[in-house]
């Protein structure tokens, strides 16, 4: 009965080995999966990252262009109205020195002379 009871804390002592080794080598698999589950979710975090500087960047050059355009519209508009300003101050202008001449010289000028007295005025002011 003794021997029996010897050779059962045996095995008992045994067993207890075994799984003692089974539990190691489980903490040492879930350590691996775990280190490798780490280092796929950081690889994912700086792809992430990579991926949101790409679209940043793209976003910063749409907008660059895109304020390019409004600044090339702006001054395209600009000088549309310039040239629209101008020309009407030339036959303001053009006008007044038709006026003034018809004045100081006190007649009537013919439409040949006042055509020739706004180009002259246009050009000067050219």
């Amino acid at each position: 009965m003794l021997e029996e009871r010897r050779r059962k804390i045996e095995e008992g002592q045994l067993n207890a080995e075994k799984i003692k080794k089974e539990l190691a080598e489980a903490e040492k698999r879930y350590q691996e999966i775990l280190a490798k589950a780490n280092a796929d979710g950081q690889k994912m975090i700086d792809e992430a990252r990579e991926s949101a500087a790409h679209l940043s960047e793209r976003k910063q050059q749409e907008a660059i262009t895109a304020a390019e355009q409004i600044i090339a519209k702006a001054r395209e508009a600009s000088a549309i109205e310039h040239e629209r300003t101008m020309e009407s101050l030339k036959r303001e202008l053009g006008r007044l020195v038709v006026d003034t001449t018809a004045k100081v010289a006190g007649k009537v000028l013919t439409p040949e002379d006042q055509r020739r007295l706004q180009e002259e005025a246009a050009r000067q002011v050219t």
